[in-house]
């Protein structure tokens, strides 16, 4: 019955809780001014761990720090009574913190403040706990004074050597040495146990070798205690011989018992282990047997988590960092040898501290606001829940009809003013506890903003915007946003309203550009912010280069082109590999564009252009790759000697990223051409391995050069010398003709072998010839030279040569046989019968009888026809009569042939020889002939000589060849209109006029002439010309100006007026020596000279006075004015040019007795008259 109604109330209570309305929990923002004026309990901020162990030889700090407002007040509580500080005076409490010191300067044992420390952190609206402190001093004991047997084992059976160390705290870390402190290695036989002891699977005779002693690291004081070592003796069967041993057979060839594996750690067939969540777990399994066993490790039930699982100690340990609770089983280790195995199984048990599921956090609520604190941890076994307010049990505490304990959970409702407090939620288990502290606080807070009144924002045109409105008040104030003063809250469509007052715009446009305001209202009041929007441009580059490859040494240029919103200034930074970029003289920065000089292979890497502005920006990446041409291969190696034949090896060298398209072999022989490099042969780029085929008695060494798209690399370093045994010549002279050069010889000539093809010493040719189809025997001779002469021949002869090359090593192959000839002789017979038919205008028909084939005495070559013009039949018209051949080949016996291109209307003479390759026979008859009469050429010139208002002139003079006698001039002409023409006009002209004047009725009407000569055969060649357009003509009345009446008289005057001029200079001049000098301040004063009364000087010289009127000698000392003739002077007698201009100094130097002589004539010489006009 009473299970029944607790259910029922169970139920109702769960009903009551879903039809709860619970407020959102106040979040008090990280706002200065806001934490300054907030009321708030305590909160632990720091403190030291549970389970704290210090160094005895320092002082003792245990650490407790808390916020809240007020400031808390601090106390302490040692083993759960009140820890007066103020008694104790090593014990002290930091300034504003709740942190003790204990010192023990003047003395003390740190043993006496071992316990379990907590702290209370105390102001108006509750108390904070801090977790309870178990402080303990960390401690180092002495091993304890023991002698130790030698210990006495048989050999092949196991050992353990226990370590036993002292209890530290924390426990020490153990590890094995010997007396001269080196450490014990560890294998599959010998190892160290968890728990510091020393195990051996199995003993040998040269364990005894050594001492063991098991040493403790305490890791508070630093310090090492060493155990006092065990001594091993070992009984053998037989005896043992330290030269025996070796690592396959320990035992020295003795004869030990095998045995099957047996456990010595953990002992029996099972055992178990409980390990706590989230710890390490360590299995151990040492076995003992003769072979030494393997360790195997399985899980029962499933596999071994291989992410977690690891195997140490020679596999005898197997460790889990992180144990859960699915780690928990069976585990199994498996000992063997070929003798036998055994197992052991291991049950493992994870039990778990408690652990946080839900975590109580801080609670502010507005009055009247309902709310919750959950305690929610789990462990095994499951924890217990106990609630504290204040640090005091809530069952013990004063009823409060707004709060309710459900187990885990207190439910607040309707909560008022003054009921803060700090709640302690505590979860147990017999495997540790967790202690978490949280307040609820009841606050009334006015809104308020939390940023500035206005604040201007901009954005970029379409992009997602938001506008920030932090604000806080208790309880929640209610936010909505206004645009530019008007309309209801914004809401919806374009915009949404977040919970912590932000506005989003979804995409910003031009028209959204104004002031939005946000107004936070509660109960308690209302505040307000203003943001004022303006939307712009984005910023983009709307051009930038793409992945670029450029040849080291050139020139690149990176386009980064920008647009952005006029109102806002960009700055357009590059970077090199995400590293800043630092310009220089190679690299400049030019508006758009990056260029790099003179690019190397540092300058190789992603280049990224960034142009900012104040509310975004662009960039753009691109990589750079330098080519460049390939390094030289290196290690030039020769193998694989042969007669002809060496492998050549080499190392390609850096290609600069352009892959090495073929490699270059080249050599270079010391024999006849030292020095010289030549080409070998060329091999693709994916080979560096090559057979080179080789020429005989040459002392070669070689070199590679790499090729890529760029160009060639440096050749690589010179191989070593190899040098080939010489043989017989393998080649054949090539060129071998016979031909002679004289009418009684024949000469023999052939292109001697290359150096290389000699293949040995002394070389020599062998000739061989004779008289084609007489069956003789061959003639030859022996020769250096690449020429032999066959003397005393017959005239033309065909004979048959072959050659043959030959060294020190033998006779090479010989040539196949060529056919030649003897010299040729002068024909003897000259063609006869030379006449012509069908003579026309430029064409004529020639023909002949041939000679007889003997006669030619050579090679027939052609019939050589030689023509010239004698003379034209237009009268007056005087000609050329250079001669012109032309050749027929034909073997007939009346050939004939036509001869072309020539002139018409002339009077021609020819003659005909036969040739042969070097000589011309006699010549045959000459023949006269006369073409006929034919059109003649065009005009030799045909000009617009010039144009006025309504005329047009056109001038021409006779064709250079009339091919004819002319009758006259025809000229066409029609008005042009762009593309189109008008009806054509045609005029006529006896033979002797050559120019035409054409009267226009519009000046503006263009013209295109076409121009010919005629003769009895017809019209000629045409000549064409067009009148340019009237406001571009260039020679519109160009008329010989210098031959016009009015310009003659007009520089006729203008000489007169000059003269008259002149005239009057020079009686002026004639009348005294003085001018004016007032307005010539710019000229210096010369001492000797003597101012008058009237402001004038007078220029006189004490060694060579003038007379009276005439001009100073310009070679005294006074400076003339900056437009004065003395300055274009250059000494010497002054005079005139061809031209008029004037010649050397412009005054005339002369002896002292000269001009004295001649002083009158120096006043009026022309030069003095135009100098007095200055």
């Amino acid at each position: 019955m009473l299970r029944q109604g607790r259910h029922a109330a169970l139920t109702l209570m769960s009903l009551l809780l879903l039809l709860w309305h619970e407020a959102m929990p106040i979040e008090v923002p990280q706002d200065a001014k806001i934490l300054q004026d907030l009321k708030q309990p305590p909160t632990i901020v720091k403190q030291s761990v549970k389970d704290y162990i210090v160094d005895p030889r320092d002082n003792i700090i245990i650490e407790c720090e808390a916020k809240g407002n007020p400031v808390p007040m601090f106390s302490w509580r040692r083993n759960g009574k009140f820890f007066n500080i103020g008694k104790d005076p090593r014990v002290s409490m930091r300034k504003r913190s709740g942190t003790l010191e204990i010192g023990f300067r003047s003395g003390g044992r740190p043993e006496d403040y071992e316990g379990e420390y907590q702290c209370f952190a105390t102001n108006d609206f509750g108390v904070a706990l801090s977790s309870k402190i178990l402080l303990r001093v960390s401690k180092a004991p002495l091993w304890p004074k023991e002698v130790l047997e030698p210990v006495v084992v048989t050999e092949g059976s196991p050992l353990v050597l226990p370590c036993n160390p002292p209890p530290g705290l924390p426990p020490p870390f153990t590890f094995w040495m010997n007396s001269m402190m080196i450490p014990i290695p560890h294998d599959k036989r010998v190892s160290m146990g968890l728990n510091g002891d020393l195990y051996f699977s199995n003993v040998i005779a040269q364990d005894a070798q050594t001492d063991y002693s098991c040493n403790a690291r305490f890791l508070f004081t630093q310090t090492i205690q060493q155990k006092n070592p065990f001594t091993l003796k070992v009984q053998t069967k037989e005896l043992y011989n330290d030269t025996s041993y070796n690592a396959t057979d320990p035992y020295g060839g003795r004869k030990v018992a095998e045995t099957m594996p047996t456990f010595l750690s953990p002992s029996g067939s099972e055992s178990s282990k409980m390990v706590l969540r989230d710890e390490r777990l360590l299995l151990e399994c040492i076995a003992a047997g003769l072979p030494t066993p393997t360790i195997k490790w399985f899980k029962k039930g499933g596999d071994l988590p291989v992410q977690k699982v690891k195997f140490e100690n020679f596999n005898k340990t197997l460790k889990i960092v992180s144990v859960s609770e699915e780690d928990a089983g069976e585990y199994v280790c498996m000992a063997n040898n070929h003798v036998g195995s055994i197992r052991h199984s291991i049950i493992v048990q994870v039990k778990a501290a408690p652990y946080w599921l839900d975590k109580p956090t801080d609670l502010v609520l507005a009055p009247d606001e309902n709310g919750r604190l959950v305690c929610r941890a789990n462990g095994n076994p499951k924890p217990n829940i106990q609630w504290l307010i204040n640090g005091q049990p809530i069952n013990s505490s004063l009823p409060n009809p707004s709060r309710q304990v459900l187990g885990d959970t207190i439910i607040f409702r309707s909560v008022q003013m003054g009921s803060s407090a700090v709640y302690q939620c505590n979860a147990s288990n017999q495997h540790g506890y967790l202690l978490a502290n949280a307040f609820v606080s009841v606050l009334d807070m006015a809104p308020r903003m939390l940023d500035p009144k206005t604040r201007l924002i901009k954005v970029v045109e379409n992009n997602r915007t938001f506008l920030d409105c932090p604000f806080f008040g208790s309880p929640l104030p209610e936010l909505r946003w206004f645009k530019n003063g008007q309309g209801s809250g914004l809401d919806g469509g374009q915009y949404r309203v977040y919970i912590n007052g932000t506005l989003e715009i979804k995409q910003a446009r031009a028209e959204d550009a104004g002031t939005y305001t946000c107004v936070a209202n509660s109960i308690l009041g209302s505040a307000n912010k203003q943001v004022h929007l303006e939307v712009k441009e984005p910023t983009r580059i709307v051009q930038a280069s793409g992945h670029q490859s450029v040849i080291k040494g050139s020139t690149v240029h990176l386009e980064c082109k920008v647009k952005s919103d006029p109102s806002l200034p960009v700055t357009v930074t590059w970077t090199k590999d995400d590293k800043p970029l630092y310009l220089g003289w190679r690299l400049k920065k030019d508006g758009e564009s990056l260029t790099i000089n003179n690019v190397n292979e540092g300058d190789e890497g992603t280049y990224a252009c960034t142009v900012k502005s104040e509310i975004d920006q662009d960039s753009s990446s691109a990589r750079l790759t330098v080519l460049g041409p390939p390094d030289p291969p290196i290690d030039l190696d020769l193998s694989d000697p042969a007669a002809r034949s060496v492998r050549l090896t080499w190392i390609p060298g850096n290609d600069h990223r352009s892959p090495i398209t073929e490699f270059l072999v080249q050599f270079e022989e010391n024999r006849w051409e030292p020095g010289r490099w030549q080409n070998l042969s060329t091999y693709p780029g994916d080979l560096n391995s090559v057979v080179l085929q080789l020429a005989p008695f040459v002392n070669y060494q070689f070199r590679v050069i790499a090729i890529n798209s760029v160009g060639q690399s440096q050749p690589s370093r010179p191989s070593l010398r190899y040098k080939t045994s010489g043989a017989a010549p393998d080649a054949i002279p090539k060129g071998l003709r016979g031909w002679g050069s004289k009418k009684d010889n024949m000469e023999i000539t052939w292109e001697p072998l290359l150096d290389l093809e000699r293949n040995g010493p002394n070389l020599h040719y062998n000739v061989f010839w004779r008289q084609k189809d007489t069956g003789e025997e061959w003639s030859n001779v022996t020769t250096l030279e690449s020429k032999h002469i066959v003397s005393n021949t017959d005239t033309y002869v065909p004979y048959e040569i072959k050659i043959q090359a030959r060294n020190d090593f033998g006779s090479g192959p010989e040539s196949n046989v060529v056919n030649g000839f003897s010299g040729e002789d002068n024909p003897t017979d000259a063609p006869t019968e030379l006449r012509v038919s069908k003579v026309n205008r430029t064409k004529v028909n020639v023909h002949w009888k041939s000679v007889d084939p003997s006669s030619v005495q050579g090679e027939f070559k052609e019939y050589r026809l030689y023509y010239w013009r004698e003379s034209s039949l237009v009268p007056g018209l005087v000609v050329s009569k250079e001669k012109k051949t032309k050749g027929f080949y034909s073997t007939l016996a009346e050939p004939s042939g036509i001869l072309s291109d020539l002139v018409p209307y002339s009077e021609y003479k020819m003659l005909m020889v036969v040739a042969n390759s070097r000589f011309e026979g006699p010549p045959s008859n000459t023949v006269e002939f006369t073409t006929k009469e034919g059109v003649p050429d065009a005009p030799r010139f045909f000009r617009i000589s010039r144009r006025s208002f309504d005329t047009i002139h056109l001038e021409w003079d006779k064709p250079l060849e009339p091919n004819g006698i002319l009758t006259g001039y025809q000229l066409k002409y029609q008005t042009v209109n762009g593309s189109r023409l008008g009806r054509p006009q045609l005029e006529m002209f006896p033979p002797n006029v050559t120019d035409f004047t054409l009267r226009l009725l519009d000046r503006s009407t263009r013209y295109r002439f076409y121009l010919s000569a005629r003769t009895q055969e017809g019209a000629g060649g045409v000549f064409a010309e067009e009148s340019p357009h009237f406001t571009n003509e260039a020679y519109i009345d160009q008329v010989d100006i210098a031959t016009q009446g009015w310009f003659i008289g007009l520089m006729c005057a203008i000489a007169l007026i000059i003269l008259i001029l002149l005239i009057v200079c020079f009686i002026k001049r004639s009348r005294g020596g003085k001018y004016p000098v007032r307005d010539k301040k710019d000229l210096p004063l010369d001492p000797v000279d003597q101012k008058d009364q009237d402001g004038s000087f007078d220029y006189h010289d004490e060694d060579n006075k003038p007379l009276q009127g005439s001009q100073t000698s310009l070679d005294g000392n006074v400076k003339e004015s900056d437009d004065s003739l003395v300055d274009y002077g250059e000494g010497g007698d002054g005079q005139f040019n061809e031209d008029g201009s004037f010649i050397g100094q412009y005054t005339v130097k002369k002896d002292k007795d000269e001009t004295e002589g001649n002083e009158s004539s120096e006043a009026t010489s022309p030069v003095n008259a135009i100098y007095s006009l200055a």
